[in-house]
Order: C-alpha cells, then structure tokens, then sequence
C-alpha cells in the first residue's frame, strides 16, 4: 500500500504533510468518521502505520539491556521512521485535535445533522480509495468478505450510546486501548466508540479542562493498545494485501450507518425530515471534496509516472 502524497521531491512537502495531519486529526474528534480513512485518503497510510510499528519495536527493543545490543536494534528501528513525513504529520492532528475539542465538537453539537450529512458524503465518495486499489483484483471471496464486514460496522454502530460523567480511570483506560485501534483501521471511528462507551463527551472536557489525570489514564492505554495491535496490523497489510482491503471496504461502507443525518439523542435513526434537500446537497458537498482530493492523487502519480 504504497503511499501517493508522499512525494520526497516537493519544497513543500513539510507544509502538505502537516495539512494531511490536520484534516486526520480533525476528523478524529468527529463520532463516526475514521481518521484512518482520512490517512487512506490523503495518502499517509501505510508510511504512518510503518512508522507506528518501527516506533513499537523500538522501544520493545530497548529493554534488551542483557545481550548489550537493545539500544542499537532501537536506534535502527527509529532511523527506519520516515520522520519528514511522519513528524509534521502528527504535529498536525495533535494541534487539530486540541482545536477540534474546542471549536468542532460544539459545531457538531450544535449541527448535528449538518455535519453528519458531510461527512457522511466524504466517507461514501473515500470508498473508491480502498475499491480502486484493489482494482481487477476484486473476486467473489472478497465480496463476501467486503459484506461481512460491512454488517459488523453496521451493527457496531447502530449500539445505543450514552455518557458516564466521572468513569474510574482504569475504565478509561480500557476505553482507549480499544479506541484508538479504530485510528489505525479505516472504517472505524475511535470518536464514535469512546461514544458507544459513554466517554466521549467525558473525554473532549477533560482535554478542554485538562484534567491531567484523566490524559494520562487514557495516553497509557491508547500506547498500550497501539502497540499491541499495529505490528498485527501492519504484518496483516503486508501479507494479506487484498483481504485488508476488502474489510477496509466492508468496514467504511458499514459505518456510513453512524453518519444517517436523522438521529435521536441515542444515535438511533430516524426517517427523513423537511430539510432533506438542505443535508442531501451537504452530503453532495462532501462528495466532491474527497472526489477533488482523489483526482489530484491520480494526476500526482501520474505525473510521477511520467517524470
């Protein structure tokens, strides 16, 4: 899954990387929309799931103190890091997500639908990312597989949701371990499972507060989750290319379900409302956002292609 965006030669890659990083970390706060997909999108992917691994194994790495060779086998993996890249990247969703907190997630509350409808739009239109990769390589096989695990996302999101106001931090914790699996696998919103678990609202005020407490309860167990899962992850790329694509497919197009414009305050659907014609040329608005940043990928590596 080689990545388009990324290109080594251009002056400003520096500022298009911390661009790419803000719009990932910007849906991060969104319930619903997949920062992962957004990383697909932009075209990041897999250099910041290869970082993420060379990260883990790094450190995993360092605590072989006994043989003497922990610290150089750390030093290699870290120097694999493509740190141009992966660096303004995170300094972007990291700036995006404390803005977002504070300016998104009431824009959000205060529009629900509105906002639903376009990134509902984004996500249906970021499906020709993961169909288009796999090109003439779709079968019958990955269909099914593709269906199987759009019905899980579809479930998985239609789960009544709710709020815990002051949870143990051990909870927390917990939480966060399995959210921020979501980040790293498109078609799943860490944001909208910390909302399945009552703790999304909890979490955007204690990073508004900053209730230290609670940010260190629930880095420990996102570093936790992170590094048991993105070495499976990214093993499961490299090995099963097509299969990871197709559930990537399934998984987006199932979780369009948490983007229904029409929600009660239990994230439960309900039927279309007299401002259908308002949301549907939202959706269509975010339709043509992702398909413009597709259409530069292609010229991009077409040109690439060409040079």
């Amino acid at each position: 899954m080689a990545d388009t965006f990324a290109d080594r030669r251009s002056p400003l890659r520096p500022l298009g990387n911390l661009v790419r990083g803000t719009l990932i970390g910007v849906v991060e706060v969104i319930p619903g929309v997949s920062g992962g997909t957004v990383a697909l999108i932009v075209g990041v992917y897999a250099t910041l799931i290869d970082a993420a691994s060379h990260v883990v194994r790094g450190i995993v790495a360092s605590t072989d103190v006994v043989r003497g060779r922990g610290f150089a086998r750390s030093a290699a993996h870290f120097r694999a890091v493509r740190w141009s890249v992966v660096a303004p990247v995170l300094v972007g969703m990291v700036i995006a997500v404390i803005v977002g907190a504070q300016v998104l997630a009431p824009l959000v509350k205060a529009y629900p639908s509105e906002t639903r409808a376009v990134f509902g739009g984004m996500i249906a239109a970021s499906l020709l990312i993961p169909v288009r990769m796999l090109g003439r390589g779709w079968t019958w096989r990955l269909g099914l597989i593709a269906l199987v695990a759009a019905f899980a996302a579809f479930v998985l999101t239609g789960l009544p949701t709710a709020t815990m106001a002051e949870p143990p931090l051990v909870i927390v914790a917990l939480a966060a371990s399995v959210a921020v699996c979501a980040l790293v696998l498109p078609g799943l919103s860490g944001a909208f499972l910390l909302l399945v678990f009552g703790l999304y609202e909890t979490t955007l005020v204690a990073l508004n507060e900053r209730d230290l407490p609670y940010i260190a309860a629930f880095a420990l167990g996102a570093v936790v989750g992170l590094s048991l899962f993105v070495n499976l992850l990214r093993v499961m790329l490299r090995q099963f290319h097509s299969l990871m694509l197709a559930m990537m497919t399934g998984l987006m197009l199932g979780s369009l379900r948490a983007l229904w414009p029409w929600q009660d305050e239990f994230g439960q659907a309900s039927a279309p409302g007299d401002d259908a014609g308002t949301l549907a040329l939202l959706a269509a608005g975010g339709v043509a956002a992702v398909l413009m940043v597709v259409a530069t990928q292609a010229r991009m590596a077409r040109g690439r292609g060409a040079a």
